[in-house]
């Protein structure tokens, strides 16, 4: 669509690169913010700003954090010695929402998927295996999606860990397969969480 002004252009398609967002949408958004006084719109643009440039990974877990260390880690009511392995943000955030889980995450920052070139060298992998290594882990729950991709990624951090003495367990398949985490129902996935079963146990089912 043509439209009156390459400055409002140029809004709509930089809009219209968000996730979920088409051009219609995006024009809609722009005109909104065109309508709303000054000061709104400044707000917006600096809280994106300052979201971008301030926000830190926690150096413990990989979770996105206004600190060093973010608010699970530094929470000395958690249980540092059971770890939820999740994919991103969004599943901690997931697995948050249940109020069943009271350890603390890894977040992977993605899945091994060879086709688009991620290996487990791009992941954080390593750190995990190096948390183990100190001895106060004594469980690693996989919380991955029951993907093609999680499934791999879960079973080559399991054949990392099989000379460590520490319990290694999975989510029970209530949800179901293929389906992302971030997407399950609160009560399915912290019945899932409850009722995790040995990771060996899950490849057999296989």
């Amino acid at each position: 669509m043509e439209l009156p002004s390459k400055l409002l252009e140029n809004a709509v398609n930089e809009i219209a690169q968000l996730p979920g967002i088409g051009k219609r949408t995006a024009l809609r958004l722009a005109l909104h913010l065109l309508r709303q006084p000054l000061e709104q719109t400044h707000l917006l643009t600096s809280s994106l700003d300052k979201m971008r440039n301030e926000i830190n990974y926690c150096q413990e877990c990989y979770n996105i954090s206004d600190a060093t260390i973010c608010l699970i880690c530094s929470n000395t009511k958690r249980d540092k010695t059971t770890v939820c392995v999740v994919e991103d943000v969004r599943d901690v955030m997931a697995v948050e929402a249940t109020g069943f889980f009271k350890g603390v995450y890894h977040v992977l920052g993605g899945k091994i998927n060879p086709i688009e070139g991620i290996g487990p060298s791009q992941l954080n992998i390593k750190p995990l295996i190096e948390k183990v290594k100190t001895g106060n882990i004594s469980e690693i729950i996989f919380a991955l999606s029951s993907t093609m991709e999680g499934d791999t990624t879960n079973f080559y951090i399991f054949k990392q860990l099989k000379e460590f003495n520490i319990t290694t367990s999975t989510i029970a398949r209530g949800i179901g397969i293929g389906d992302e985490l971030e997407y399950t129902d609160e009560v399915t996935l912290g019945r899932s969480l409850l009722h995790r079963i040995p990771f060996e146990q899950s490849i057999k089912q296989v």
